[in-house]
């Protein structure tokens, strides 16, 4: 709830500051210029809402994962105690647990919320680590949902999108008037928008995705602090060239990002490289 009050106090905090900008410059009257920025502020808050409470549903069916109600087996009995004993150390409810099928050494959290959680954990990563590595694995994944960080991932995309969205609108709006007659308005606007939407975005991804690398350095330290550094750092060795992509928009979920399988980290990436982040832990 803290973080939703901070979400919509920096919102408005936000449309205030570039209203008044805005209006100063002669851009629009203050009027609609304040109009526009609710506008788009109260779609941000909705989208990034939304994105939330339906987060859980959508990652667990974008790799076709089954939640994991009676245990099937001796692997499945460990794995639920396990994240129940995990999640005691955090005091959370237990997350959900689902299994998906596929090859690569993955997993990811995704919720609403700390004790509305759900953890998807690969067959491939079952298969192919020891059950102390794979410990280590989800202790990650119960930090990330103790840090809040899927919620407050959501929120940060929400305050980025008005900041994406609005100067785009009110760039676009002067181009689209001081460059075209009254016939191409709509077009040039259109066009100026899609531009400087992408031109916004790239920068805002930048921030976001930075983000996304702290928190996953965050994530490691809290694993390392509930299961020891020595299991985290294994963890994260057997995930050298065998961790796998999620899909483009689930992969910040996961403990091992497109950056792990190029071997290189750029601005745009959700996690910084295995080298780095196990550097970080044997300084711990």
């Amino acid at each position: 709830m803290k973080r939703v009050f901070l979400f919509a106090a920096t919102i408005a905090a936000m449309m205030l500051q570039l209203g008044a900008v805005l209006a100063f410059l002669g851009w629009s009257s203050g009027v609609n210029t304040l109009s526009s920025l609710f506008y788009f502020a109260l779609l941000a808050v909705a989208s990034a809402l939304i994105s939330v409470l339906l987060s859980k549903t959508l990652a667990q069916n974008s790799v076709g994962a089954q939640v994991v109600g009676e245990a099937k087996n001796d692997t499945e009995i460990w794995l639920l105690q396990c994240v129940r004993d995990l999640s005691q150390q955090w005091d959370l409810q237990p997350p959900k647990v689902a299994l998906y099928h596929s090859p690569e050494l993955n997993a990811f959290a995704a919720g609403s919320s700390r004790n509305r959680a759900l953890i998807a954990v690969s067959t491939g990563l079952l298969e192919n680590m020891s059950r102390d590595e794979v410990e280590a694995v989800l202790a990650h994944e119960v930090a990330h949902i103790g840090n809040g960080d899927m919620l407050t991932l959501a929120l940060m995309q929400g305050v980025v999108n008005t900041v994406v969205v609005f100067p785009a609108h009110a760039v676009s709006r002067m181009a689209a008037k001081l460059g075209a007659g009254q016939r191409l308005v709509g077009g040039v606007y259109f066009a100026a928008y899609l531009g400087f939407q992408f031109f916004f975005g790239f920068f805002a991804s930048v921030i976001v995705y930075r983000f996304s690398r702290v928190r996953e350095y965050r994530a490691d330290v809290g694993a390392a602090r509930l299961v020891g550094v020595p299991k985290m750092i294994c963890a994260l060795q057997r995930l050298r060239g065998r961790g796998g992509c999620l899909r483009q928009d689930i992969t910040t979920m996961g403990i091992s990002g497109e950056s792990d399988a190029k071997h290189a980290q750029t601005w745009l990436s959700s996690h910084p490289s295995l080298d780095k982040r196990i550097e970080r832990l044997r300084i711990l």
